[in-house]
C-alpha cells in the first residue's frame, strides 16, 4: 500500500506540474475560456440592482428610422440626443451616462454642440473620454475640464501602472456641462474577450473613472480608495486585480438592463422610441415609451448597430454592446458582488491536490468498474469546484486541475495495468503455502489488508497542548487562528522530527508524537526529554513575535511517559494510521494536563526520567495520581540540557520537597516561601500553610488530581 501511495504521489505531482506548466504557458486559455463561459451562463442571474439600470441603444432599427423618417445621415446631429436627456429628466432618472464620443466639433456647426451641452445641464450626466496612445490625442488635462478629486491616496506605483499617455476629451460645450467625465476605453483579456472591466485609468496624474463607476459617482458622490486589492466607493467594497479591474458577474444576455414586457422578458430601450416619446410628450401626445420606466434609474446610452462598431466579445455573447459592459460594471458595484481571482498559491496547490487525488483514486482501484467511477468522480469534482467557487464569488481556473487530473488518471490506469499482474503473482507465490485458496483470493483482491496489525513495544510518548487555547481561539478570526496554528505546529514539528520522533498526529493545537517506532532507538527517552526542552525554549523565543503578530500569548504544556504500548497500523480496512495505543500513552496525556496543578509546562514521568542518563537535568516535582489511575507517579520537570548549570533555586525547592516527605511542614513552608516566583513552590506553600494552620489535618505528600 505504501509503495502504491508513493507511486501515486509521484505520478500526481508530475501530472499536476504539467497542468500548471501548460496553464502558465498560456496553452489552456481556450479550454478555460470555454469552461468560464459555461459557468457564466449557469450563474447569469439578475440582482436587485439590475432593475435600477436602464440601457438605451442606438440600434439598426433606430438608424433606419432616423434615415427614412427624419432624413438624418450618420453621424446624427448632436441636438438629436437632447430629447433622450429630456426624456430621462422627465422620468426622474438618477443619472444619464453616454457611451458616445463627442470629441470633435459637430459637422452641423457650433450651435449643434451648444444645444447638446445645454441639455446636459438639466440632469446629472456623464460624458465620455477616450484614453489611449494615438498621436492626435491630447497629452495634458485641458483647461476647460475640471480635475476630479474623487480618488484619494492612490500609490504612485499603481498610478504609473494605470496611466495612459493620451486622451480625447469631449468638446468644451459638452465637457463643461457634464457632471462627470468618464473613460470609456477598456482592455480585454489576452484572448480578446471582455471578462473584466477597469474601474478607472490615470491621465496626466488624474484618476478618471470608468463610465459605470462615473454614473454612480455622479448620482451619489462618495470618497473612493484603492488598498490591498480592494476598491471602496462610499460604503461599498469590491475586490480588484492588480490592474484595478474587477471580474464582471454578468446578469444575462444583451437587453437584461432594459424594460420587461408582460412575459417577464427584458429588452433595452431603442433610441428611436425614446426620441419619439419625448417629442410626442412635448406636443401633448401619447408616448411610445412611458418615461416612468427610468424613474430612480441609472441610464446608459450607447450603440448596438453593427455598423457603429461597438459590439464586444464577452463570455455571455460574441457581439455584446459595449455600453452594456459599463452597465454590468455598475450593477456589480451596486450589488457589491463581482468575482475575484483565487490566489496563485490556491491555484497551484489545488491543481497539485486534484492531480494527487486523481492518481490515488485510479491507482487504488481494483477493477475497470472502479476506474470508471474514478474518472466520473473526478469530472464531477472538477465541475463542482468550478461551479461552487463561482457561486462563492471566486474564479478558480479549472483547466489546470482538469489537465493534471486527466493525465494522472490515464497514467494511473497505465501503471496499474503494468504492475497489477506482477503484484498478484507475487502475493500468490508468497502466501500460497500458508493460506487457503479463498483467503488467497481475498488477499489478491485486497492486498492492503497485509498492512494491518501492530506489536507491543516500549515507547516514549509526547503529548502537548496550548495553554488557554480556547480563549484566544475565540478572539482570532478563523484564518488568523489557522495561520498561528500552522506557524506553531511547524516550529514544534521541526524540533520533534530533528530529535527522531514519529509525529503521530496534530489534533487542533495538540501534538502527539512518540519515539522508538517504527525505527528502534536505544536513547528514546533522552531524545524525548531533549525535544521537550527545545520546544519550550523555541516557544519562549517566538512568543513575543507571535504576540505582536497575532495578539495571543502562546505557551505549551508537555507531558512525557515511557512504557509498553501497542504500535502499528490501526484502523479500518480502508483507512488506518500508524499509531500507538495503551495505558502508558494515556498516562502521558494525563501528565500534560497535570502541569496545571503545579503551574509548570513540562512534566516527565519517572519511567522516562530514569532513562535520561544525564542528557538533561531538572527537579522532582513530587508524586501525583492522575485521573484513571490509583498508583502514584513520581514526576519531574526538565530545566537544562547536558553541560548547562541548574538554577541555584532548585536546591531550595528540593530541600522543601524533602521536608514535605519528612512531614516537617513548617520547614517546608519556609523553603517554599523563599521561592515566590516559582508556581510549583507557591502550590506547595499553600498546601503546607493549610497543614501548619490546621485547615488540613493530614497529607501524605501525594497530589491527587481530579482533572485531566
Amino acid at each position: 500500500m505504501f509503495r502504491k501511495l508513493l507511486h501515486a504521489c509521484l505520478l500526481g505531482s508530475v501530472a499536476g506540474l504539467i497542468g500548471l506548466g501548460a496553464w502558465y504557458a498560456g496553452a489552456l486559455r481556450g479550454l478555460e475560456a470555454l469552461c468560464w463561459g459555461l459557468r457564466v451562463d449557469v450563474f447569469a442571474a439578475r440582482s436587485a440592482s439590475t432593475d435600477k439600470i436602464k440601457v438605451i441603444l442606438l440600434d439598426q432599427a433606430s438608424l433606419d428610422w432616423g434615415a427614412s423618417e427624419q432624413g438624418w445621415s450618420w453621424p446624427w446631429p448632436r441636438q438629436v440626443y437632447a430629447p433622450i436627456i429630456d426624456f430621462c429628466r422627465r422620468g426622474g432618472a438618477k443619472a444619464i451616462a453616454f457611451d458616445v464620443l463627442f470629441t470633435e466639433s459637430s459637422a452641423y456647426g457650433v450651435e449643434d454642440d451648444q444645444m447638446l451641452g445645454q441639455a446636459f445641464t438639466g440632469l446629472t450626466s456623464v460624458a465620455a473620454v477616450f484614453l489611449g496612445r494615438q498621436a492626435e490625442q491630447q497629452r495634458s488635462w485641458p483647461a476647460f475640464a475640471a480635475r476630479p478629486t474623487w480618488l484619494a491616496g492612490l500609490p504612485p506605483a499603481e498610478a504609473a501602472a494605470l496611466s495612459e499617455p493620451g486622451a480625447a476629451f469631449p468638446v468644451p460645450e459638452i465637457a463643461t456641462n457634464a457632471s462627470v467625465l468618464a473613460n470609456v476605453k477598456d482592455i480585454p483579456d489576452p484572448d480578446s474577450i471582455f471578462r473584466r472591466a477597469g474601474l478607472f485609468r490615470v491621465f496626466d496624474g488624474v484618476a478618471l473613472p470608468s463610465l459605470g463607476l462615473a454614473a454612480l459617482l455622479a448620482a451619489e458622490p462618495a470618497p473612493c480608495s484603492l488598498r490591498d486589492g480592494w476598491f471602496s466607493v462610499g460604503t461599498r467594497r469590491v475586490p480588484v486585480d492588480g490592474q484595478g479591474r474587477l471580474i464582471l458577474r454578468f446578469r444575462g444576455p444583451s437587453g437584461t438592463h432594459g424594460v420587461r414586457d408582460a412575459s417577464g422578458q427584458s429588452a433595452s430601450l431603442r433610441a428611436a422610441a425614446v426620441i419619439q416619446s419625448e417629442l410626442r410628450l412635448q406636443e401633448g401626445g401619447t408616448p411610445v415609451v412611458d418615461p416612468a420606466v427610468v424613474r430612480d434609474c441609472y441610464v446608459f446610452v450607447g450603440f448596438s448597430a453593427p455598423g457603429l462598431k461597438d459590439l464586444r466579445p464577452t463570455p455571455i455573447s460574441g457581439d455584446y454592446p459595449g455600453v452594456e459592459i459599463h452597465a454590468t460594471l455598475l450593477d456589480n458595484l451596486l450589488a457589491a458582488d463581482p468575482l475575484r481571482d483565487v490566489p496563485p498559491a490556491v491555484n497551484v496547490l489545488g491543481t497539485l491536490l486534484m492531480a494527487l487525488l486523481a492518481a490515488m483514486a485510479v491507482m487504488l482501484s481494483r477493477n475497470a468498474r472502479q476506474n470508471v467511477v474514478a474518472f466520473a468522480g473526478f469530472v464531477l469534482v472538477v465541475t463542482g469546484l468550478g461551479l461552487g467557487t463561482y457561486a462563492a464569488g471566486w474564479w478558480w481556473p479549472v483547466a489546470p486541475p482538469a489537465l493534471g487530473g486527466a493525465l494522472a488518471l490515464v497514467g494511473g490506469v497505465v501503471w496499474n495495468y503494468a504492475t497489477e499482474g506482477r503484484q498478484k503473482r507475487f502475493i500468490k507465490s508468497a502466501f500460497n503455502q500458508y493460506v487457503g485458496p479463498a483467503v488467497l483470493d481475498e488477499l489478491v483482491a485486497h492486498p492492503e489488508k497485509l498492512s494491518l496489525g501492530g506489536e507491543k513495544r516500549e515507547l516514549t510518548m509526547f503529548f502537548s497542548d496550548l495553554e488557554k487555547f480556547s480563549s484566544f481561539s475565540e478572539k482570532l478570526e478563523p484564518p488568523r487562528l489557522i495561520e498561528l496554528l500552522n506557524v506553531y505546529l511547524t516550529e514544534m514539528g521541526a524540533i520533534l522530527k530533528e530529535e527522531g520522533a514519529y509525529l503521530d498526529k496534530f489534533v487542533g493545537d495538540a501534538i502527539v508524537a512518540f519515539w522508538n517506532a517504527p525505527v528502534r532507538q536505544a536513547d528514546h527517552a533522552a531524545r524525548a526529554v531533549r525535544a521537550a526542552v527545545r520546544c519550550q525554549r523555541r516557544c519562549a523565543e517566538m512568543r513575543p513575535a507571535w504576540e505582536r503578530q497575532f495578539g495571543a500569548v502562546v505557551r505549551t504544556r508537555i507531558g512525557l511517559n515511557t512504557g509498553d504500548v501497542v504500535v502499528g497500523n490501526m484502523g479500518s480496512l480502508d483507512k488506518f494510521n500508524y499509531t500507538m495505543l495503551g495505558d502508558a500513552a494515556n498516562t502521558a496525556s494525563r501528565l500534560e494536563g497535570a502541569n496545571k496543578a503545579f503551574g509548570t509546562f513540562t512534566m516527565v514521568a519517572e519511567a522516562t526520567w530514569l532513562q535520561v542518563n544525564g542528557l538533561a537535568q531538572g527537579r522532582e516535582l513530587g508524586a501525583i495520581t492522575v485521573v484513571g489511575r490509583k498508583q502514584p507517579i513520581r514526576v519531574f520537570e526538565p530545566l537544562v540540557l547536558a553541560g548547562e548549570a541548574l538554577p541555584a533555586w532548585v536546591a531550595e525547592f528540593t530541600a522543601g520537597l524533602e521536608a514535605c516527605r519528612a512531614r516537617q511542614w513548617t520547614a517546608a513552608l519556609a523553603c517554599f516561601m523563599r521561592l515566590p516566583d516559582d508556581p510549583a513552590a507557591r502550590a506547595y506553600a499553600a498546601r503546607c500553610r493549610d497543614l501548619v494552620e490546621g485547615r488540613l489535618a493530614h497529607w501524605d505528600g501525594i497530589w491527587n488530581l481530579t482533572e485531566k
